[in-house]
């Protein structure tokens, strides 16, 4: 096969995935599709010199994995717009451009709270308007391809149905509040950490590596530029952008104006809407219309001929707190909300408003009765700003949050070196479906099947109290079958065979599922290594935990607490009974060859997976960390490194290759 007949069967089975997979529309049939698969393996079979990560068959499902770091020059630079913050500002610039162009018209749109990124079409070998490449912004004028994530965006498409040789669009990848929240939502589950707000979290999921963990998250995008494109799209950016509307194409919320009074009622219309608005928005973009005006306009290097943003006032009013209510998440975090009389906010009725912790408490100097000011700025959560300590009826005083939990009265304590309060009491039920879960999960017990619903289901209905309640779920299997809480017989009695095989796991694993406050598996593994059975940890005192390498003082102190509390050493005694193992066992080739050291992994080594390189340093006495700091002694890079490579360069810190990291395991000698 000649090299361009092999570029054209890529170019027709990328078209065919994308029915299939993206559009659920194919037009082939499952045996026609898979014989292009086999032409295609048999050519690059022949010349592998030809095959790319994104070929066809190096894609699973039709999404591959991204490279890092491939860096891309912009076409058209992806320069910023100047911020106004007055409508005074905005009638002055309307004004300056009116006096050039009298006819001039004006597009005003919604300023999307997200990441620029700008998608390449080109014609193919099968006359198609294909995606050839998305970019990000970058600097401006460098970004970054991204363009394996991008075709997992449902508004992004692969293929485009219109008549041109090549076309270049820039738009707002973004995160809808729903996602958001769902995206939380599953992180709190899993006791992982939160993420800040939807943009961030929007640009950390478009630049993922794994392109199926973009897919999970959901990302949208709106078109708001034809960077280069034919004239029936640049003649009027409003008749371009309606154009690619009636395409399929989601473009921003956008209307052309003449007068500036328009121009200031669309922006007034798009701040009322922004609480309707099912994503951020941080201001309101006003261009030219007409594209061939905007070079008389430049203002800097930095922004963008012909347009101007003008940013949003916060909006805010007094109202009085009324409550304080207390919640318990799934981590045990006591979460406090202002509760207070109803006020509108950018168009909807608001009556709470998050306190965060008691440090955010005792900054404001908030108590019930206060009057408080409340506001909203181009978010669609409200937040306390500040308390007017002036109208404060006497005798009010700063809340204080109680020690006591309020689901299920249990001690309240302030987790070390963070401003959170939670409850101590791993059965409460307010955090027992995580506890659960992190007990199963992986890092854990590893008790493979054992999925989120399944905790759930178990937890509401009463069979899991605790973590010792999942070794005594098959006195209830002929329950769990008639009520198909788990499935048919063969699932449950699947899952409950894993379960028996897991009461034989490492002891650390069982240490590791206690999910005892600042102990990890890393430490988990460092004092089962010393004392090998739980029980005589649990005869520990404070001062001889703190011996132990890596146990500091707070550490010491959860895990004392932890062992010595009552309900805790239930618990373990009915593991113990169920035939859960307590004792860890000496592994077959271990050594104390990297004692005293601490790894990071980073990269894709050329033999090993990460986690199996972690064991091999695990057992040879080493240590794993998540990220690369002064006290890392080794990092163990392969390619793609990324970050922790410059972070190592930048401290000194070794870089080994897996090579390397052999060598010093069999010779026993530290490089």
């Amino acid at each position: 096969m000649e090299f361009n007949a092999y570029k054209k069967l890529i170019d027709e089975i990328d078209y065919h995935m994308d029915r299939y997979y993206n559009q659920n529309e194919p037009e082939i049939s499952d045996f026609e599709y898979d014989q292009l698969m086999l032409q295609l393996k048999e050519a690059e079979k022949e010349h592998p010199e030809w095959v790319t990560s994104d070929s066809p068959s190096q894609k699973i499902g039709g999404v591959a994995m991204r490279e890092a770091g491939v860096k891309v020059t912009h076409d058209v630079p992806m320069l910023s717009i100047e911020d106004v913050f007055d409508k005074a500002d905005v009638t002055a610039w309307v004004n300056k451009v009116k006096a050039v162009h009298p006819d001039a018209k004006f597009s005003v749109e919604a300023k999307i709270d997200g990441l620029s990124m700008t998608l390449r079409y080109e014609r193919d070998s099968m006359d198609k308007l294909k995606l050839i490449l998305a970019e990000t912004r970058g600097d401006g004028l460098v970004g970054e391809d991204v363009t394996a994530n991008a075709l997992v965006i449902p508004d992004v498409k692969q293929y485009l149905d219109l008549p041109y040789d090549s076309l270049q669009l820039r738009g707002e990848v973004y995160m809808s509040h729903e996602d958001f929240d769902r995206f939380n939502s599953e992180q709190e589950l899993k006791g992982a950490k939160l993420a800040a707000n939807p943009r961030n979290l929007a640009a950390g999921t478009l630049r993922q590596l794994d392109a199926n963990i973009t897919k999970e998250r959901g990302l949208k995008m709106f078109v708001f530029n034809v960077q280069q494109g034919p004239e029936e799209l640049t003649l009027s950016h409003s008749d371009g952008m309606d154009k690619l509307s009636a395409c399929g194409i989601p473009t921003v919320f956008h209307k052309k104006c003449e007068t500036t009074e328009e121009i200031l009622s669309v922006i007034d219309e798009i701040g009322d809407l922004r609480g309707e608005f099912p994503f951020d928005i941080d201001g309101a973009v006003v261009k030219i219309d007409q594209v061939a005006y905007r070079n008389d306009f430049s203002t800097s290097a930095k922004y963008t001929n012909g347009h101007i943003a003008y940013k949003y006032p916060p909006e805010e009013k007094e109202t009085k707190l009324l409550d304080v209510e207390l919640s318990v998440g799934r981590t045990g975090r006591v979460n406090p909300t202002a509760i207070f009389e109803p006020i509108r906010l950018c168009g909807t009725s608001v009556s709470r408003a998050t306190l965060h912790n008691q440090d955010f408490i005792d900054d404001l100097d908030i108590g019930i009765g206060d009057t408080i000011v409340v506001y909203k700025s181009g978010e669609i959560i409200p937040k306390v700003k500040e308390v007017v300590h002036s109208k404060r009826p006497e005798g009010v005083t700063t809340y204080k949050i109680p020690n006591i939990c309020p689901v299920c009265g249990g001690q309240v304590s302030r987790d070390a070196d963070t401003a959170d309060m939670k409850c101590t009491n791993p059965s409460c039920p307010a955090q027992l479906v995580r506890h659960i879960i992190n007990f199963v999960s992986r890092d854990a017990m590893d008790i493979k099947g054992f999925g989120d619903v399944y905790v759930e289901d178990l937890v509401n209905l009463g069979y899991i109290k605790d973590i010792a309640d999942i070794f005594y779920l098959k006195n209830h299997r002929d329950e769990l079958v008639e009520k198909g809480i788990i499935g048919k017989e063969k699932n449950t009695d699947k899952l409950l065979g894993v379960i028996d095989a897991a009461k034989s796991n490492d002891a650390s694993k069982l240490f590791t599922g206690f999910g005892i406050p600042n102990v990890g598996k890393a430490a988990a593994k460092t004092l089962l290594s010393q004392f090998k059975d739980i029980e005589k940890i649990m005869e520990l005192s404070i001062e001889e935990l703190t011996q132990v390498n890596d146990i500091g003082e707070i550490s010491a102190n959860s895990i004392y607490d932890y062992l010595h509390n009552p309900v805790n050493i239930d618990i373990i005694a009915r593991l113990k009974a169920a035939g859960v193992n307590m004792v860890e066992a000496e592994k077959e080739g271990a050594t104390d060859t990297f004692a005293g050291l601490t790894f990071v992994i980073t990269g894709t080594l050329p033999n090993m997976g990460r986690k199996e390189a972690q064991e091999l340093i695990e057992l040879n006495g080493g240590k794993c960390a998540g990220s690369v700091s002064k006290k890392t002694s080794y990092l163990l890079a392969g390619e793609a490194a990324g970050s922790k490579l410059d972070k190592a360069n930048s401290l000194g810190v070794r870089v080994i290759s897996e090579e390397e990291l052999l060598e010093m395991i069999n010779s026993k000698v530290i490089l």
